[in-house]
């Protein structure tokens, strides 16, 4: 357990600074309230993506336009909260960490630059800050780069804003890791124990920032109704519990994801509809009724690789899942909104993926998504 709180530690921690930016006037922290999030007074529900390659697209001076160009656009179609990576560990190209407690100054430096480029335009961030796979370092490395490592740190201060991590309002909130699991534990108890260590211990040194789990969503036992009716089989083999892993106060919203082309790749496109609604409903009812928290979708979408898939069935999607939370964010309920996968900017053939998204194509997806953010942005009373 000790290793995970040392690199959360270091991920908010360390010290330098240069030249600086402005911050964007209305730049509050988002808080918390029942199942409401709070920003600048008023209730903050908002459309968002997923660009987990920004740190590491901007290590190269030559790229780093994207962020900057990938931020306007999604800003100018009303997205406001972007989730990006926050690690990349052991002896990967442009790491973050390279060793045990080990920093690269100029990589640390880039991901200064996301989170001001974010505060300058208005974007918040919501940050994990581990990876329960392999890809960028992983839970694997991060155990054996912090066995034998101990913790000595300052806060770190941004070198182009010269404000520290842990007082910067454009970081909305951190996440533990991407999607936790401890398959070698099904019962739950190694996953829970963790989480129960790791998240007072964030909180304790950075409470001024939302904290939850970057959770799936999967059911555990200690809610073994809707483990049996609303769970993929394959989710019962994972030692997580989305009830039980966000039921303590350290804590402050619940996480999920929604991966239907990847859980059940094989459904036909009604079947897919009908689990969404399920998964999605069955959530927003235990977040408000047992958790008393907000929920935010922090990853959907459709991949063109999905057997069957068609333009028309994308939008189907982005159509069920933005409707639900709407419906939920018009009454004050917990659903705050939906974070696609994923984003990415012109020019970037490298990092198009199945489920890739350019808001300068302005297919009919792309149209969706911004009558999703007009709707909940008149929500929040922007």
């Amino acid at each position: 357990m000790k290793y995970l709180c040392f690199i959360v530690s270091l991920a908010i921690v360390t010290a330098q600074s240069y030249v600086g930016v402005e911050a964007a006037s209305s730049n509050g922290f988002v808080s918390r309230n029942g199942v409401q999030f709070i920003l600048n007074g008023k209730p903050f529900y908002a459309n968002g993506f997923n660009a987990y390659w920004l740190a590491y697209e901007a290590t190269d001076p030559a790229t780093r336009f994207m962020i900057t160009n990938v931020f306007q656009n999604a800003t100018s179609h009303g997205l406001t909260i972007a989730r990006t990576w926050g690690f990349r560990d052991g002896a990967l190209y442009r790491a973050l960490q390279t060793a045990p407690g080990s920093y690269d100054e100029q990589t640390f430096q880039v991901l200064d630059f996301v989170i001001a480029e974010a505060k300058r335009v208005g974007i918040k961030l919501i940050i994990p800050l581990v990876n329960n796979w392999d890809d960028y370092g992983g839970k694997k490395t991060i155990q054996t780069h912090l066995l034998n490592s101990s913790t000595s740190t300052t806060s770190r201060v941004n070198t182009f804003t010269k404000v520290a991590y842990k007082d910067e309002p454009a970081i909305m909130a951190w996440q533990l890791m991407n999607e936790p699991r401890c398959g070698s534990d099904r019962s739950g108890k190694t996953l829970m124990a963790w989480i129960n260590e790791m998240a007072p211990y964030v909180k304790s040194v950075d409470p001024n920032h939302l904290l939850s789990t970057g959770h799936e969503g999967f059911y555990g036992d200690s809610s073994p109704q809707r483990k049996n009716t609303l769970n993929p089989v394959s989710a019962n083999r994972v030692g997580a519990d989305f009830i039980a892993n966000h039921n303590i106060d350290a804590i402050d919203f619940a996480s999920m994801h929604c991966g239907t082309d990847l859980w059940l790749p094989k459904l036909n496109q009604n079947s897919r509809l009908e689990f969404i609604r399920r998964w999605l409903q069955g959530h927003i009812e235990d977040a408000q009724n047992i958790l008393k928290k907000p929920l935010i979708l922090a990853e959907f979408g459709l991949g063109t690789d999905t057997p069957g898939y068609t333009l028309a069935n994308r939008d189907a999607v982005f159509t069920t899942t933005y409707d639900i939370i709407y419906a939920s964010a018009q009454k004050g309920g917990p659903a705050v909104g939906a974070l696609f996968w994923e984003l990415i900017s012109d020019g970037m053939s490298n990092f198009a993926g199945p489920s890739s998204i350019i808001l300068s194509d302005k297919s009919s997806t792309v149209n969706i998504i911004s009558e999703q953010s007009r709707k909940l942005g008149l929500i929040g009373g922007k």
